[in-house]
């Protein structure tokens, strides 16, 4: 007989000798009902049987998919393309820990349309007693069939499509604080980066047999940029990636200089966003709005793959990416979120926005404008699965991203 069953045997053994003996012995006594209401209250818990609280197949699904999506520290997957518009992503991580909260996280990704990105980012989030987060990244990428339509809004149609593909290696470093430990955040950077770019691949026409260096700025261009950015705002979001109450109020600054002073140019971008929470949160309207704005430097160009731009998974969403690109931008946005449970959301989505030459032309005049539903799978603060489905005057497109759209 092996081990195991006999310690098996003889457990069952004393487990049943008690009851042997207790249906041949005298029952004791019932115990005494207790005289005071607190008594009473100590034998009912005492009555009672507990049994530890066992998770449904739902839950556990659900919870092997959040540690799976939700990096810690060892491999993980990684699903952020190179850049929008590259298609379905596959891709990986290994995240480790090189000091009690400091990570190291190396990653890459690849899709059928060949754009492929690695890169590793340190991360230092306990500056200035927990105030202050460092970050520091550094990577290469490339997109082999990225979409331009031509300059402006109305002026533009799908049909005009060309290609355009493009190699950067980058470099940067971020410092995020809030100054007081509440609301208020002050964040500023640097980027030194080279836009490589090219002939464009797919079924479409590569962008240099439609379009010359001298009617299109920037074709065929490979600058080196080095941005700065500095942000100032109000941030009483629990995450940037998943809230469900709490806003976001900034304006940030971007100077992109080039050091043969040839593609250099400034940009503003202003954004709002405010979540509003209905019923404890089991509904949520999510409100954005956004205006970006490009100005040359003297005697410089601004790039036309440099141009703010709407279209794509986190802007005009039933648009295709880069859509519409012009010297100024305007987005607004509302999502309404259902709770399904502490792991799902549905939602109502709707975008609006417009690209314009001049600043003084951003009005609520002759917007484009789409409308879907999506589905979330999110954490308590990250947002790994995102899929939305939108309908434009373009037709239908699908977004399926690792990040929340605003």
């Amino acid at each position: 007989m092996s081990p195991a069953r006999a310690i098996t045997l003889a457990v069952l053994s004393l487990a049943a000798w008690p009851a042997s003996a207790a249906a041949q012995a005298p029952q004791p006594a019932q115990a005494p009902e207790p005289s005071t209401r607190a008594g009473q209250v100590e034998q009912a818990q005492a009555a009672k049987v507990t049994h530890p609280y066992q998770p449904g197949q739902v839950e556990r699904l659900l919870d092997l998919i959040e540690s799976t999506f939700i990096p810690g520290s060892g491999p993980h997957p990684f699903f952020r393309s190179a850049y929008s518009g590259g298609g379905f992503t596959l891709g990986a991580g290994y995240n480790q820990y090189v000091s009690l909260y400091n990570t190291l996280d190396t990653r890459g990704s690849y899709t059928f349309k060949g754009y492929k990105r690695i890169e590793s980012e340190f991360t230092a989030p306990g500056l200035f007693n927990g105030r202050g987060t460092f970050s520091a990244l550094g990577g290469w990428r490339e997109a082999t069939q990225v979409g331009f339509y031509g300059i402006g809004t109305a002026n533009t149609s799908n049909e005009a499509r060309v290609n355009y593909s493009f190699t950067q290696p980058y470099a940067s470093a971020q410092l995020d604080v809030r100054p007081t430990g509440g609301w208020w955040i002050v964040a500023g950077g640097l980027e030194v980066s080279q836009w490589n770019t090219g002939p464009g691949e797919g079924s479409v026409p590569s962008i240099d047999t439609v379009y010359t260096p001298q009617s299109l700025p920037g074709l065929g261009a490979e600058p080196v940029y080095y941005h700065t950015h500095a942000t100032i705002g109000l941030d009483s979001r629990l995450a940037p990636d998943y809230a469900r109450r709490g806003g976001f109020y900034g304006v940030t600054f971007h100077d992109y200089s080039h050091p043969d002073d040839v593609f250099g140019f400034n940009q503003m971008t202003y954004e709002a966003i405010q979540h509003i929470p209905i019923l404890r949160e089991t509904w949520v309207v999510s409100l954005r709005a956004r205006v970006e704005t490009a100005m040359q430097k003297d005697g410089q160009a601004i790039p036309y793959f440099m141009l703010p731009s709407l279209g794509g998974g986190s802007s005009l969403r039933g648009f295709s990416s880069w859509r519409f690109r012009d010297r100024n931008s305007l987005l607004l946005q509302v999502d309404w979120r259902a709770m399904v449970n502490r792991y799902i959301d549905i939602a109502l989505l709707y975008d609006a926005g417009k690209v314009t030459e001049h600043s003084g032309d951003l009005s609520l005049d002759g917007l484009k404008s789409d409308f879907g539903v999506g589905l979330r799978l999110h954490g308590p603060t990250t947002t790994p699965v995102r899929i939305d489905i939108m309908k434009g005057n373009e037709g239908f497109h699908i977004v399926f991203s690792s990040s929340a759209a605003f």
